[in-house]
């Protein structure tokens, strides 16, 4: 598996993420998929410049884990995460046009933000696993 090490800042979200994994269909697939049952709630950091190009770039040539929702919901693409190399989580990629490639939705069996004591400011480092056969 490749690994992408990044750092961002954390921000208060506007809470649409939180719902989106909260959601029955989206919460059993996390679980099935990914191994956990999501807190009902995200962790948003903004990346720095230099990271989210290459993130970016990364994303697009990766497979990810995908979220089929039912009809009416967006799909999501995931990526697993080890934030600060204490919890892991996954990465939710909405699928949706003019998704800013600078913030991460981090999905984890705790709540971030407690179990790490972070603010909005606090500086994390995640380590992102990507796909070894990548989209061709």
């Amino acid at each position: 598996m490749r690994t992408i090490e990044v750092r961002g800042r954390v921000f208060s979200g506007e809470g649409v993420a939180s719902q989106y994994i909260s959601i029955q269909w989206a919460r059993e697939q996390i679980q099935q998929k990914l191994g956990f049952d999501p807190f009902p709630g995200t962790l948003n950091v903004r990346l720095k410049r230099a990271d989210s190009g290459r993130l970016k770039t990364a994303f697009e040539t990766s497979r990810g884990i995908s979220l089929f929702p039912p009809r009416g919901y967006l799909s999501a693409r995931c990526f697993q995460v080890s934030v600060m190399s204490k919890i892991d989580g996954a990465i939710v990629i909405p699928e949706k046009q003019g998704y800013p490639p600078d913030i991460l939705e981090i999905a984890a069996p705790v709540s971030l933000r407690e179990h790490l004591s972070l603010r909005d400011g606090d500086e994390v480092e995640m380590a992102i696993f990507l796909d070894e056969n990548p989209k061709v």
